[in-house]
């Protein structure tokens, strides 16, 4: 029986030791990769990945905490379609805009009616905030749902611990540190799509909607879309940040789900926190952490 033994030991050691080696080896090389593409700028990177069909990931200085900016404008957009399901709130419903809830800030919406003074059903303000990333729309589907602290619960809700959101954009632009306030780790933000993707947290109807709105995004060309091929469908929401007296631009990010060739779905979060390389330089590094990824996982 001591022969026989030792060959179950020996078979133990294999499945124990060299089939996790290999992934762990291969999991190496891309964390290699990404780190490469890194050095041509300052700031720190997060990035945080998983394969939905396989649960594949990984995690690239995935505990630190970086501010969101806009991308904190899915799960606000999430919780506000779960308010629809629940039949509180409506997609025709109509929301009178005056200017009192004008800001300074990026808005299509203003640009459009700067007289303001217009009725706009839920619908559209989700689609403002989502394809163009609208700041006056985003505060009032905030005030609409009742803040942002409505918005932070229903994410712990889903089970997600690294995620906070605090201001409204009109309070990030009024104090430069009230960005920080709203933060996610990376793969916190990969197991929110992970959940919108995979789990009945929205109906069918809202998470189509919501899908094709991150497919139809209108910013962020020159990131995760810059480095995938013609036809590959992206669905994500990019975020940047201001640029403060001392050069610094508080975050340059891109988060979404990518279709890759073979059918399986990649969620990619890459987040560039406190740079002070210009934005396209950041904007490329973020291309390029796609490309080595992309080619990665579509072998």
């Amino acid at each position: 029986m001591q022969p026989l033994r030792r060959i179950y030991k020996i078979i133990a050691v294999i499945i124990a030791f060299v089939i996790p080696r290999t992934s762990i080896h291969a999991q190496d090389s891309l964390k290699t990769k990404i780190d490469e593409a890194t050095f041509t700028i300052t700031g720190d990177v997060g990035v945080s990945l998983l394969v939905l069909e396989t649960k594949e990931m990984l995690s690239y200085h995935g505990d630190h905490p970086f501010p969101m900016q806009s991308i904190y404008k899915f799960p606000l957009a999430m919780a506000v379609l779960q308010q629809v399901d629940a039949g509180k709130i409506s997609l025709t419903q109509k929301i009178h805009i005056t200017k009192a809830d004008y800001f300074i800030t990026r808005s299509p919406l203003m640009e459009k009616y700067p007289q303001a003074n217009i009725d706009l059903t839920v619908n559209e303000l989700i689609e403002y905030t989502i394809t163009q990333s609208d700041n006056v729309t985003c505060d009032l589907l905030f005030r609409l749902i009742g803040g942002p602290k409505k918005v932070d619960l229903f994410v712990q809700s889903l089970g997600i611990r690294n995620i906070a959101i605090i201001n409204t954009e009109k309070e990030m632009h009024a104090v430069w540190k009230a960005q920080y306030n709203n933060w996610s780790t990376p793969p916190a933000m990969a197991q929110l799509f992970q959940i919108f993707y995979e789990k009945e947290i929205l109906s069918k109807q809202s998470k189509a909607l919501l899908l094709n709105h991150l497919i139809n995004t209108k910013l962020g060309f020159a990131r995760i879309r810059a480095s995938l091929p013609d036809g590959t469908i992206l669905a994500h929401r990019p975020g940047t940040g201001g640029e403060n007296e001392q050069g610094v631009t508080s975050a340059v990010n891109d988060a979404g789900i990518i279709t890759l060739p073979n059918g399986k779905h990649l969620v990619i979060v890459v987040y560039i926190l406190d740079t002070k390389s210009r934005i396209d330089e950041a904007e490329e590094v973020i291309a390029n952490i796609t490309k080595v990824v992309y080619e990665h996982y579509s072998k």
